[in-house]
C-alpha cells in the first residue's frame, strides 16, 4: 500500500491525544492517526454475517465460496490481533 503525506487540521486536544498515545506504546504519531481511521472505517463496513445473510437472501453461496468468506474473516481476525499484541508490546 503506498504511502503519501498529507496535512489535516485537527482539534489541539484530539492531536495531543494522540501524541500521547504514540508516546505511550512506542509508535509514531502517523501510526496512531492511520489505527484510529481503520477503526472507524471497518466499524462502517457490514459485517461478515451481513455480508452472508445479503449473499444468501436470492443466491445461496456455494461452498466454496463460503470456505473463502470464512479464510478472509479469519485472516482479517489474526490480522488485527497482531496489531492489537504489536500495540501493547
Amino acid at each position: 500500500m503506498a504511502r503519501r503525506p498529507t496535512t489535516v487540521e485537527l482539534d489541539e486536544d484530539l492531536l495531543n491525544a494522540a501524541r500521547t498515545e504514540a508516546a505511550q506504546t512506542g509508535r509514531s504519531e502517523s501510526e496512531v492517526i492511520e489505527a484510529a481511521l481503520r477503526g472507524h472505517f471497518d466499524q462502517r463496513r457490514p459485517s461478515v454475517v451481513d455480508q452472508v445473510w445479503s449473499r444468501n437472501a436470492g443466491d445461496p453461496l456455494a461452498e466454496d465460496e463460503g470456505l473463502a468468506l470464512a479464510y478472509e474473516e479469519l485472516k482479517a481476525m489474526r490480522e488485527e490481533r497482531a496489531e492489537a499484541d504489536r500495540g501493547t508490546s
